[in-house]
């Protein structure tokens, strides 16, 4: 009878112990950390109190409610499917009311795949589950598949090390603003790839992280001032979807990124009046945008949209919404 009793004892306690296991809910420290969707910064961290994951984003605050995924972690927003959060390792994916930002990484991680181009000679390189695709340089044949292992990986980027028919050779990239030294267009990382002792320089990443995820306020308008309390804002979206506001009406159209720069096609506006000078204003920016042939990032990060005829539209991020 006694030993009935211990082990009576014993299996009620072992139940309790994995009833209070499972009434922990899932794992929200999976997800938790500091991302970069693009220019978009988000923190995410687990409620104390419950299995809900809290995203901070510009100024705001979501909970989201966990969901059962066939990989990774999933939080989706309550009552609404078209808000939600997905992690899984240091990348994750952000979408707020159906509108999807750029992947996001943890400081140093790249996305996949990752690829990176240099000039005099041209070489390119493709990263995707620990492979690395490279065209050499000096070589026009096809390109040779590199086994790549992890040399270095911290806040700043990545270092890899892999052999190439017994040669050494290691990539290294470093989350730094990049600009091709040919055709002038820029990157969000710096590429070096060393091969066989030789050293090459380049730039990778894709170029839209520059630019998504940020409201950018216009504060020059071709070297006139803005009037003050009018807005003037630009947005990039997915799907090549352009939207702000032009001072008194929203507008709206497409935009085009190409090696050579970015235009804007399609342009609309909604039709609202508005005092003279601030209608004066909205033409005079629109009209500017419908000739944008250039955006380039600066030297203290604004955002610089250059017209064909070389003026310019001067515009830093937003810190609210």
């Amino acid at each position: 009878m006694y030993l009935q009793r211990v082990l009576m004892t014993s299996v009620v306690a072992a139940t309790g112990l994995f009833l209070s296991a499972c009434a922990t809910g899932p794992d929200t420290s999976v997800a938790a950390g500091s991302y970069q969707c693009g220019k978009l910064n988000v923190d995410v961290a687990s409620s104390s109190d419950s299995d809900l994951l809290g995203v901070d984003y510009q100024g705001k605050r979501l909970l989201l409610k966990p969901k059962t995924s066939a990989s990774g972690a999933l939080y989706v927003a309550p009552g609404d499917g078209s808000t939600s959060f997905w992690s899984k390792g240091e990348r994750a994916m952000f979408t707020v009311k159906g509108q999807t930002y750029p992947e996001c990484l943890q400081a140093g991680a790249l996305e996949v795949p990752f690829e990176a181009t240099g000039n005099e000679p041209f070489w390119h390189v493709r990263v995707e589950n620990e492979e690395l695709l490279l065209n050499r340089p000096y070589d026009s044949g096809e390109p040779e598949t590199v086994a790549l292992e992890i040399a270095v990986a911290n806040r700043h980027g990545r270092e890899f090390s892999g052999e190439l028919d017994g040669q050494e050779l290691s990539l290294k990239v470093a989350r730094q603003l990049c600009e091709d030294n040919m055709s002038g267009a820029q990157f969000p990382a710096q590429v070096r790839l060393e091969l066989n002792g030789e050293v090459f320089q380049g730039c990778g990443g894709d170029p839209d992280r520059l630019f998504r995820g940020a409201e950018w306020v216009v504060e020059d308008l071709a070297g006139t001032d803005i009037i003050d309390r009018s807005r003037m804002t630009v947005e990039f979206f997915d799907e090549n979807r352009l939207a702000g506001m032009a001072s008194c009406n929203r507008y709206g159209g497409q935009y085009e990124r190409t090696a050579e720069g970015m235009s804007f096609d399609y342009m609309f506006a909604t039709k609202m009046a508005c005092a003279p000078a601030l209608m004066d204003q909205e033409q005079r920016f629109l009209e500017l945008m419908s000739d944008v042939k250039r955006a380039t990032i600066g030297r203290r990060g604004e955002l610089v949209l250059t017209t064909s005829e070389g003026e310019e539209i001067k515009a830093s991020q937003s810190t609210e919404k």
